[in-house]
Parts: structure tokens; C-alpha cells; sequence
């Protein structure tokens, strides 16, 4: 869980990541530190924990690229990158609609899903902090309903339907999380520390109002449109082409960069504000400009995949847990997890009900809503 600031803080860390020494707090797990939480992090360790979790990530998309209605075998898999590669047409019939399948519409929906658990798993781990509220979150907040209002709104002027809508639909989503962070921003502001039940409050709030707007926009859409809305709003991961998903993944990953070099002033946060401003930090800033990328990430991600909730809560959670919080290996590592976590759930959703494949968010809910219930009812003594 995030730290207090009247909480003891571990030794500070080395500076071999070539960043100063900052109080890095270790969580303690039922009165027991975890093995891993307390140990400094160093620059070996950084690479080994980080380098364990790339190589992961890579066999469990290559596993993931297997699955699905028809399944392809490694061998075959080898033979039609082999072949792309070098640009070799399929022998027969059979392995060209092989090839189109692993090739046009799997392995950008693999991709795609990485980029979008990572996003939503690195705006929980900075909200968590930012608001030093463990129940933080881009869809318990209302982020994610407000991205999806900018979009809705966008599509129905019919932007979602020309050329525009790779560039405008992205900013349309910020907006709306804009807002809804905007708001949760003015409460923050409100108390040195949110409590967490008027966070919840607030959510539930913005996601009814939300809710409740984007059914309207909805409801007097055109039936095949508002067929589509409606499959888009549980969380979808159907890939764009190529070269619009090239266009997304900059755009992503320039967010996300933006959001790693905070990585130290999250440190410092996750202490309080008095804290962090006795340590020279401009926290009004700092906050204002990581609720901007925080809200600008979100929109993005809504406007291609839809609302998918709980894995900027679930995944931090865990990834703290098993390493600890100091922000410098939990942010990489959390948005590692995250991809991992929502490559295995959509290859769920698309394999397990063929011929028909179940909302990716669906099942992101099915797995995240009791973990949100356990937090809050069985570990509530730790939320205060």
C-alpha cells in the first residue's frame, strides 16, 4: 500500500541507477516484509528483475500468437515469419489464411494488447502514488468513463467514421479524462490526504454521470452504430492496421516515457506533500503535470480499446508486492505486468467461447472486482 508520511522510510537507494539517493519505503505484508521489498535496489538487480519480465513478456505473446480459433504451431508459426521476412508467397491455400491470420490480425492484437495493459497498469501505479489512495485507478476514478464520453461525443459528429478520427479521437478521450481527473484534482486539493472512501464516493459519482451521458449518445445513434458503440464501451481490443496502430504505439509510448522520468518525484510524493516539498519539490506542479499525462495516456488507450477496468489497480498491487515500491523498478515493472495481463486475458476472451468471443473487459472485471472487494472489505485496516 502507499506510505503516509509520518510512515519509516528503508535506507535510501543506491545511487548506481544514476539517480540520488531517495527514501524508498518498504512495505510490510501482514506484518512481515516480503524478501524481495526490502532489498535496495541496485543497478543489477534493477536488470535482473527487469530483464526476467522482458523475457517473459516475449515467450508469453509468442504463446499467445498460437491461440485462438485455429491454433498454429511453433513450427509453422517460424515458417510464416520466415517467409514474410523474405517476402515468399504461402504454398497452398491453407497457408496463406494461416499467414493472414497470425500475421493481420493476431500479432497487432497481441501488440495491441500489451500497449494497452501496460498504459492502464502505469497510470495506476502513478495515481496510486499522486493520490497516495491504494484504491486509485483510471476506471475506479472515472477517467476511463470520462475518455469514453470525449469519444462517444466525437463519434457521434461523425468524426469516428473519417480520416480525422486516428489524430482527433485520442485528443477527444483526453479531454473527457481530463475532466474527470480534473476533478478528482480539486477534491485532492481540498484535503492533504483524500480519504479513500471519498474517493470511492467521487467515482461512483463521475462513473454514474458518465455513464448515464454516454447511454444518451447511445441510445439516439443509428442501430448498427450504436451496435458497435456498445461492443467498443466492454472493452475491445480489435487492432487498427498497421499503420494507424504505428501512429498509436508513438503516441502511447511517448506518454509513458514522460510518465517514467517521474519516476523519482513518485518516490517522493508517495511520502506526502510535506515531505516532498521539505525536499525541494514543486508538488502543485509535479501533480498538475502527471494528472496531464496520466489524463492524455487514458484517452488514448479508451479511444482504441474501449473502458477496460481494474488492471491500474490489481497489477501494481501485485507487482508491489512481490518487489517493492520504489517507483524506479515498479513503474517499468508494473507496465510489463500489465501487457502480460492483458495478452493472456484477451487470448481468454477470443479462445474460450468460439465461435464467439467475449469482451476483453469483461473479463478484466471478472478478475479485478473481487480483488477490489477484498481490498476493501478484508484489508480495509491497511486502507486507512
Amino acid at each position: 500500500m502507499m506510505p503516509s508520511a509520518g510512515q519509516s522510510t528503508s535506507p535510501p537507494a543506491a545511487p548506481s541507477l544514476s539517480s540520488p539517493p531517495l527514501p524508498s519505503p518498504s512495505l510490510q505484508v501482514a506484518g512481515h516484509a516480503h524478501p524481495l521489498q526490502g532489498a535496495i535496489l541496485t543497478a543489477s538487480r534493477w536488470c535482473v528483475i527487469m530483464g526476467t519480465l522482458s523475457i517473459l513478456s516475449l515467450l508469453l505473446a509468442l504463446v499467445c500468437l498460437q491461440l485462438g480459433t485455429q491454433y498454429v504451431g511453433p513450427g509453422e508459426m517460424a515458417r510464416i515469419f520466415a517467409s514474410s521476412l523474405f517476402e515468399r508467397a504461402g504454398d497452398n491455400e491453407r497457408a496463406v489464411t494461416t499467414s493472414i491470420i497470425l500475421l493481420q490480425v493476431r500479432l497487432p492484437r497481441v501488440f495491441l494488447g500489451f500497449l494497452v495493459g501496460s498504459c492502464l497498469a502505469s497510470v495506476g501505479v502513478a495515481l496510486q502514488a499522486l493520490l497516495r489512495n491504494p484504491l486509485a485507478d483510471p476506471y475506479v476514478l472515472g477517467v476511463s468513463s470520462g475518455a469514453a464520453l470525449g469519444v462517444s461525443l466525437a463519434v457521434l459528429f461523425g468524426i469516428g467514421t473519417n480520416m480525422l478520427a486516428l489524430s482527433v479521437l485520442p485528443g477527444c478521450g483526453f479531454l473527457g479524462g481530463l475532466l474527470a481527473l480534473f476533478i478528482i484534482y480539486r477534491m485532492a486539493a481540498t484535503y492533504d490526504r483524500l480519504p479513500i472512501h471519498s474517493v470511492l464516493l467521487a467515482g461512483v459519482i463521475l462513473n454514474a454521470i458518465f455513464s448515464a451521458l454516454i447511454m444518451f449518445i447511445t441510445s439516439i445513434m443509428e442501430p448498427n452504430r450504436s451496435f458497435g458503440m456498445m461492443a467498443w464501451l466492454m472493452g475491445s481490443l480489435t487492432a487498427p492496421a498497421y499503420p494507424a496502430l504505428g501512429a498509436l504505439s508513438v503516441y502511447l509510448l511517448v506518454g509513458l516515457l514522460l510518465l517514467f522520468k517521474q519516476v523519482r518525484v513518485l518516490n517522493i510524493l508517495a511520502l506526502g506533500e510535506e515531505s516532498a516539498r521539505s525536499l525541494g519539490i514543486d508538488t502543485e506542479r509535479a501533480k498538475r503535470f502527471i494528472f496531464l499525462v496520466s489524463a492524455l495516456i487514458t484517452g488514448a488507450v479508451v479511444s482504441v480499446s474501449g473502458m477496460i477496468g481494474f488492471i491500474g489497480m490489481i497489477i501494481p498491487h501485485a507487482v508491489r508486492f512481490m518487489i517493492g515500491a520504489d517507483h524506479r523498478l515498479l513503474l517499468p515493472a508494473s507496465a510489463l505486468v500489465g501487457g502480460m495481463f492483458l495478452m493472456v486475458a484477451d487470448t481468454i476472451a477470443r479462445s474460450s467461447f468460439v465461435p464467439s468471443e467475449v469482451p476483453v473487459g469483461i473479463i478484466t472485471a471478472l478478475a479485478g472486482g473481487p480483488f477490489f472487494v477484498y481490498l476493501l472489505v478484508w484489508r480495509k485496516d491497511r486502507l486507512t
